[in-house]
C-alpha cells in the first residue's frame, strides 16, 4: 500500500507553500492528495491551479500518513466550513500521532482541532495572538517540531521547513 500524505486547501492557498513541501514529500517516496472542501481543483493566490483528488467530507483520515496545511488565505476559508469538516479531518492526525505539517497561517487553521493547548509551534507573527489565546506556546523560529506538530513560519523559512518534514517521513 502507497504512502499518502493529506493535504488540506482551498483557493487563496499560498503556491509555495503547497508546492514546496509537496516536492519534499514526493521525494521521500509519498503519493500527494490534496483534499478540498468541495473537491473542486484549487486556484493559489498566484494563479495555480491544482487538482483535488477528494472533498473533505468523501476523504478518510485513516488512509493517508500525514497531513499538510498550506497557508495564505486557505486556512481562513477553512474555518468558515458550517459542520467543521475540515477541523474534525485534521484532528484525526493530532490525535492520533501522525505527522501534520504547517506553515504560515496554517497554524491558525489547526485552532478550530481544539487540540493546540500546550503545543509549541510557530507561525507567521500576525496569528501569533489567535495561537497563544488557543493555549498553544508560540515561538518564533523558522520551525519547530513539537512531536508530531511540524510548523514553520513563512517561505523563507522552507530550508528549515523541508528539512523537518524530510527528517520526520524517514
Amino acid at each position: 500500500m502507497a504512502k499518502k500524505v493529506a493535504v488540506l486547501m482551498t483557493d487563496m492557498v499560498e503556491d509555495s507553500e503547497f508546492t514546496t513541501p509537496k516536492d519534499t514529500i514526493v521525494e521521500a517516496g509519498y503519493e500527494v492528495d490534496v483534499i478540498s472542501p468541495d473537491g473542486k481543483d484549487v486556484t493559489g493566490k498566484n494563479g495555480g491551479n491544482f487538482e483535488a483528488q477528494a472533498s473533505v467530507a468523501d476523504a478518510n483520515p485513516e488512509d493517508y500518513d500525514a497531513l499538510l496545511v498550506p497557508g495564505g488565505f486557505s486556512p481562513d476559508i477553512l474555518r468558515g466550513d458550517a459542520e467543521d469538516r475540515p477541523a474534525k479531518f485534521a484532528s484525526h492526525f493530532l490525535e492520533t500521532d501522525k505527522p501534520v505539517f504547517a506553515i504560515c497561517h496554517g497554524p491558525q487553521f489547526l485552532i478550530d482541532t481544539g487540540l493546540l493547548k500546550g503545543r509549541n509551534l510557530t507561525s507567521v507573527k500576525n496569528v501569533k495572538t489567535d495561537l497563544i489565546n488557543a493555549g498553544a506556546d508560540w515561538e518564533d523560529k523558522s520551525v519547530i517540531v513539537d512531536k508530531n506538530l511540524i510548523t514553520s513560519r513563512t517561505p523563507d523559512d522552507f530550508d528549515d521547513f523541508t528539512q523537518a518534514i524530510s527528517e520526520t517521513l524517514k
